[in-house]
């Protein structure tokens, strides 16, 4: 559980990331160390990163994946049935999505 000055601390980074400021190396480890071991801290860190991107949501689906928050961390990766396996694509996925 985030106690409520790391998650204002962790809030104000992910804002100057998803606006494309600078975050120093030593904000990103704090984030990273979080986003690992919770949910919430992982899903924003996907959506500042997908903001600062800018990546325009260009359809239904896009918009679906977004707001299930299904999307990748990695912007240039697509699932290829004949070379990865689907548990692993959605490894990264809320626990109530991954397989048992």
């Amino acid at each position: 559980m985030l106690s409520t000055s790391s998650r204002l601390r962790i809030q104000e980074i992910l804002t100057r990331l998803s606006m494309g400021n600078e975050v120093t190396l030593e904000e990103r480890i704090y984030i990273n160390k979080y986003a690992t071991k919770n949910q919430n801290v992982s899903s924003w860190l996907r959506k500042a990163s997908l903001m600062q991107r800018k990546q325009p949501l260009s359809n239904a689906i896009d918009e679906l994946l977004n707001g299930l928050d299904l999307s990748s961390d990695e912007p240039n990766s697509t699932y290829n049935p004949d070379r990865d396996d689907l548990g692993e694509w959605f490894s990264g996925a809320p626990s109530w999505i991954r397989r048992s």
